[in-house]
């Protein structure tokens, strides 16, 4: 029997390195996520049975514990899959990652306490002792870290930064008195020690994300899933579960490596990420370097949009969060659709940092049924904007702002789609005002630039019907 947990634990694994695979292409991301699937149904049977194989109750009652704490999460994770809505999805992955690090806390501290009343604490070794102290650390950072980072997607607190005096020196000496109480832990496995690091830890997780603004939340959101895939692999080791450790540190570096991609995409360090102050919660009226104050835009109707469109030959829909918040993807993808069959050639051109997560336009586009064939990224399509007779901007702010050109703006070096290198430039806005990073955008203002401002599913829907 133990041979055949080992052999599905490897099973599993395999599935969960074939997931990640799939998913780097959205041709073959259906195939991935049955990969991921399988992989977690194994790895769930092989706990089931590792955990009857070494219960010291009865087998019954622990099935039947273990039946009733997954058959409840079942149904609040079924419920909540098929309430939310795509525009609330990042703040969604966000509460879910401080589960996981609520799960490294109350295993570390479950894990120290079962030592603790058979009095056998004295007999743990060192290295047991550092992985209950480093797992419920990196825990309880993530809990915090990602319950604000919930607060500020779902709108519940400021997105602006907290900036509080020498906020660097804070940070380090909270690590620091960590890392010293880590000593005193394993030398002494007090209980102060340990009490007192974890309320250290979820502060620091609090300041961390508290100190991170708006227009960083996208890497945020990849950051807290490295968190969370170490703190799993953090658990894997206290409970001695091979596969916890394998999986968590496969979700772990994936994570810290796209939060890499996106830092890059925004020409950010992941250190200056992780120290904050950056960004705002948006709609600052603030002037934005090398922008004309008295300069006036040009609006443009919803018929003229139409004729302009079916009468280029080339165009490039570039989509933004206001896409999202308009749920605008459906008519998008009918108004790429009535171009396509009418001879325009249509792309889609996507910033890494697009929308409040990772790949969030991607999956909107995907749910909407447009071919991927035709959604290129920043680096494919940049290069082609001079080409370009109309670019369509839906919703998107920042990422088209060419203020990230001018040296000394607060986005100075973010790499930006070049769309006002284009003939002609229609932008969908609710309004003029400033992006998530609180920049404001000369784009609009441009010559060749007109604003069709309004609902943006409103305005393509009617640009549609102008068809």
């Amino acid at each position: 029997m133990g041979t055949l947990l080992s052999v599905s634990s490897v099973v599993a694994a395999l599935c969960f390195i074939l997931a990640l695979a799939g998913l780097a292409r959205q041709d073959t991301a259906e195939r991935g996520n049955v990969f991921g699937v399988v992989g977690m149904i194994v790895a769930v049977v092989t706990a089931i049975a590792s955990t009857l194989m070494s219960s010291q109750h009865s087998a019954l009652v622990t099935l039947l514990l273990i039946v009733v704490a997954m058959g409840g999460g079942a149904c609040i994770g079924i419920v909540k899959a098929r309430s939310v809505e795509m525009i609330a999805m990042p703040e969604l992955i966000a509460i879910l990652h401080s589960f996981v690090g609520l799960t490294a806390v109350l295993i570390g501290y479950s894990s120290f306490v079962q030592e603790w009343q058979k009095g056998t604490v004295s007999e743990l070794d060192g290295f047991h002792l550092g992985e209950i102290h480093i797992g419920i650390f990196i825990g309880a950072v993530t809990v915090t870290g990602s319950v604000v980072a919930w607060l500020k997607l779902a709108g519940k607190i400021s997105g602006a930064p907290l900036v509080l005096p020498a906020r660097h020196v804070l940070n380090l000496v909270a690590v620091i008195v960590c890392v010293v109480l880590l000593v005193v832990f394993v030398w002494t496995a007090s209980w102060w020690s340990l009490i007192v690091m974890t309320v250290l830890a979820l502060l620091l997780g609090v300041h961390l994300v508290a100190a991170i603004g708006g227009g960083d939340m996208p890497v945020v959101v990849s950051m807290l899933n490295s968190y969370s895939g170490w703190a799993a692999a953090a658990t894997g080791f206290m409970l001695g579960n091979s596969l916890l450790i394998i999986t968590g540190a496969l979700v772990g570096s994936s994570g810290a490596y796209l939060s890499a991609i996106m830092c890059r995409a925004m020409n950010r360090s992941f250190v200056s990420v992780i120290l904050g102050g950056f960004g705002s919660d948006g709609g600052s009226a603030g002037a934005a370097a090398g922008a004309d104050p008295t300069a006036t835009h040009t609006t443009i109707s919803a018929a003229e949009t139409a004729e302009l469109l079916s009468g280029a030959r080339r165009v490039v829909i570039v989509p933004g969060y206001g896409m999202a918040v308009a749920h605008a993807q459906y008519p998008v993808a009918e108004l790429t659709q009535k171009l396509r069959d009418k001879g325009v050639d249509v792309v889609f051109g996507i910033h890494p940092v697009a929308g409040r997560l990772p790949g969030h336009m991607n999956v909107l586009l995907a749910e909407a049924k447009v071919p991927y064939d035709i959604v290129l990224d920043m680096d494919e399509i940049n290069d082609d904007f001079p080409d370009v007779d109309a670019v369509l901007v839906i919703g998107a702010n920042d990422t088209v702002n060419p203020i990230a050109e001018e040296p000394g703006s607060p986005i100075a070096g973010m790499p930006v789609l070049k769309v006002w290198e284009a003939e002609k430039v229609i932008v969908l806005k609710r309004s003029m005002g400033a992006g998530y990073a609180g920049v404001q955008n000369p784009l609009f203002v441009k010559e060749n630039t007109s604003m069709l401002l309004g609902d943006a599913k409103e305005s393509v829907t009617s640009v549609i019907q102008s068809l």
